[in-house]
């Protein structure tokens, strides 16, 4: 793909690592999978949350010698894929991956089911900041010129839909830094980052893993990162926090969901195989390239815990916004 990692350039990693994960080839309940496996994905081909889960696709392929399918259903910031996975019989063979939006998804009740009841959160694949990129011609070099240059002209912005992390993230810079910012909903970080680099919007804050592939082509120009922290493979780009936003961030985090039900033995089982997978020393050197990193090694039950506290502040934010989401 043009603006992530390429299914098959992840592909070619993840073989590196096959035999981190060949030992789970028995580590999984008797008679599973007797079928292909499907993970749903909310964005189109080439997004950081598609080339992740295409990764950890190929990580339990490998494992189990069973065909593992993605299956992208994009649209609806993402309500689309949330519905299907709700949907989908606890068997198993129909997984929903998803980013930290799902807790906007029913924070803002944009589904008609509490997703915390539905899903059973499976295991974090990888973290990440996201990176604000603009477009070459705009002259602005920092998060402060940014800013002052929104305030004798709008700004544009892309986003993967209405209500997502993205959306509120950036009015609430705007409303921090008085900066002028319009937003424009696209079905995905690749559509939006497309629009940037055509000159159809000016920006777009893009999962490291997303934008690095435009990035390294100077097809857009990265002006910060959006997390807490500075990235590894980007040292001398500058946080939002130090442009003078003490605890400013967008972060997110690319993870696994079960219809709630599934038995917990393949629960675990794909927690083991893809945790194992993330962490072993060629995926993560790949991660690392792309300012991404394994997520936290969770049990599914730890990660449950997490996602409960998560989504508690996520309503929050949602509840204290003044802006229009829905």
């Amino acid at each position: 793909m043009k603006f992530a990692a390429s299914p098959g350039r992840v592909c070619a990693t993840v073989a590196c690592v096959c035999a981190a994960v060949a030992v789970h080839a028995q580590d999984k309940p008797a008679g599973y999978p007797l079928r292909p496996i499907r993970l749903i994905v909310g964005v189109p081909a080439g997004a950081g949350n598609d080339t992740v889960t295409r990764a950890a696709a190929q990580m339990l392929s490998d494992a189990w010698a069973q065909t593992v399918v993605v299956d992208n259903r994009s649209g609806g910031g993402t309500v689309i894929s949330v519905e299907i996975g709700a949907q989908a019989p606890a068997d198993g063979y129909t997984i929903l991956s998803a980013t930290d939006t799902l807790m906007l998804v029913g924070a803002l009740k944009r589904v008609s089911f509490d997703v915390r009841k539905v899903f059973e959160p499976i295991v974090v694949m990888t973290t990440q900041p996201y990176i604000l990129v603009v477009e070459p011609a705009l002259p602005a070099k920092s998060v402060k010129d940014l800013i002052a240059y929104s305030k004798t002209k709008t700004l544009s912005y892309g986003s993967s839909g209405i209500g997502t992390m993205v959306h509120l993230g950036m009015e609430r810079l705007a409303a921090l830094s008085g900066g002028h910012f319009a937003h424009v909903p696209y079905k995905g970080t690749a559509p939006a980052l497309i629009g940037v680099m055509s000159g159809e919007i000016n920006m777009v804050p893009a999962s490291a893993i997303s934008a690095s592939a435009a990035m390294k082509t100077g097809k857009v120009r990265a002006i910060a990162v959006m997390g807490l922290k500075r990235v590894a493979a980007y040292p001398d780009l500058p946080t939002v926090e130090e442009a003078g936003f003490p605890g400013f961030k967008i972060v997110n985090a690319y993870n696994l969901f079960a219809p709630a039900g599934t038995p917990r033995g393949i629960i675990r089982a794909i927690n083991r195989v893809v945790t194992d997978g993330m962490n072993a020393p060629a995926m993560v050197q790949k991660l690392a390239a792309d300012g991404s990193e394994p997520g936290e090694r969770l049990t599914p039950d730890e990660f449950k815990t997490q996602f409960a506290r998560e989504y508690a502040e996520v309503a929050k934010q949602v509840s204290d916004s003044k802006i229009k989401l829905y």
